[in-house]
Parts: structure tokens; C-alpha cells; sequence
């Protein structure tokens, strides 16, 4: 499927925006004020949405001209992309983001046609299905792990990069000692956030 790589599945959703002229201010004017005060990273509400790994929202005008030969086209109203890499099931996860976050969704969708509210989680997910596009050449960096899962490989990558940078020189038996250390500390740490904009150490040396 080209949707889907690994247990990754790339989610690519074009909404036809609301065209009201007798608004004084537009649907899609007020959805990119909205968006744009959208928070990001660990506050952004689709990081609260299990199994998003990155989603990305756009208003999108019209399609770009790029002269003769091509032959010049038209949208017949504005969209509001949505594009998103989850882990697993797309209806799960729609469901459950309307469920979740259905103020968000409803402050977001309530500006498309079409938009049957967030009330019923499966009627959006049924919705959002409607409006999707097949995502071809779909690439996932990361194929069968969860969020999760990548958060906490991360989190290693970050701890066990310092612990190498600290511990060279030292003797087979010192570095055996402080390893088995390094690894019981390392398996008290919290995961990170998802969403975090950056991962900090937090494994401090020779404590």
C-alpha cells in the first residue's frame, strides 16, 4: 500500500475550506490566525495524540503556474492540508484524536464543508477518510516503532554519547563498573515528551 511503510502509515488530507463571501472575516483567514497561534512542539496538542510521530497543517490558496507547456489550472476553493506520519491504525487514530483534543478539532475542521463536528469521534474519522489522497513515494524514517519507542532509542542515543565521551581511557574493569551504573540510571529516567524540541542529557556524571 502506498500509504503505509512498515507500521507507518502516511496520512495526506485535503478539506475543502468554507467560501462565505458575506464574512467579514474569511473562513480560511480566520483558520491561519488560528493556526498560526497553534502551539508547537511538547504543547501542541497532535503531540498529545497517541501515536503521531509529526503532523503538519496548511492552508493552501491555489495551485501554482508554472508556465507553458503546463497547462494552467484552477482549485475550485481553498483547502486546509493536513498531513500526518502515525504509528498503526489511521481510523484509531482519528477517532482518538477527536476524543482527545475535540475542541481542537472542532476549532480547526468547523471551517471546511462538510465537517460533521467532533462529537461522534467515528464521524470524523469517517470525514477526515473522505477527504484523503493516496500518499505516494511515502518514506518513514522510522518503519515498526512506536513513538515511544523512538523517544526512548533517542533518549539513549543522547545519554550513552556522553557516557562514551567520559569514560575513555579508563581501564576494562572501571569502564565495566560504570556502565552497569550508566545502565540502572538510565532505567529510572522518564521519557521524554513528545514533541520535545530537543532532548537534553539529564544522566549527570559520576552521580
Amino acid at each position: 500500500m502506498a500509504n503505509r511503510n512498515g507500521d507507518m502509515y502516511g496520512l495526506t488530507v485535503l478539506s475543502p475550506i468554507i467560501n462565505d463571501p458575506a464574512l467579514k472575516v474569511s473562513h480560511d483567514t480566520a483558520l491561519r490566525i488560528y493556526l498560526q497561534k497553534l502551539p508547537r512542539h511538547e504543547q501542541s496538542p497532535f503531540a498529545g495524540v497517541s501515536g503521531t510521530h509529526l503532523c503538519r497543517l496548511v492552508v493552501m490558496d491555489d495551485v501554482v503556474f508554472v508556465g507553458h507547456p503546463a497547462k494552467e489550472e484552477h482549485l475550485k476553493s481553498k483547502y486546509l492540508i493536513f498531513t500526518s506520519n502515525l504509528y498503526g491504525d489511521p481510523d484509531a487514530y482519528l477517532e482518538g484524536m477527536a476524543r482527545t483534543h475535540p475542541q481542537v478539532v472542532e476549532d480547526i475542521w468547523s471551517h471546511c464543508v462538510g465537517f460533521p463536528g467532533a462529537k461522534d469521534p467515528k464521524a470524523f474519522a469517517d470525514y477526515i477518510r473522505k477527504c484523503q489522497l493516496e500518499t505516494t513515494f511515502f518514506f518513514a524514517d522510522v518503519n515498526d516503532k512506536t513513538v515511544e519507542q523512538t523517544l526512548r532509542a533517542l533518549q539513549m542515543k543522547v545519554e550513552f554519547t556522553a557516557f562514551v565521551e567520559e569514560n575513555q581511557g579508563k581501564s576494562p574493569v572501571e569502564l565495566q563498573k560504570e556502565f552497569a551504573r550508566f545502565w540502572e540510571r538510565f532505567g529510572q529516567l522518564q521519557l521524554p515528551q513528545p514533541g520535545a524540541k530537543e532532548l537534553t542529557r539529564h544522566l549527570a556524571p559520576g552521580v
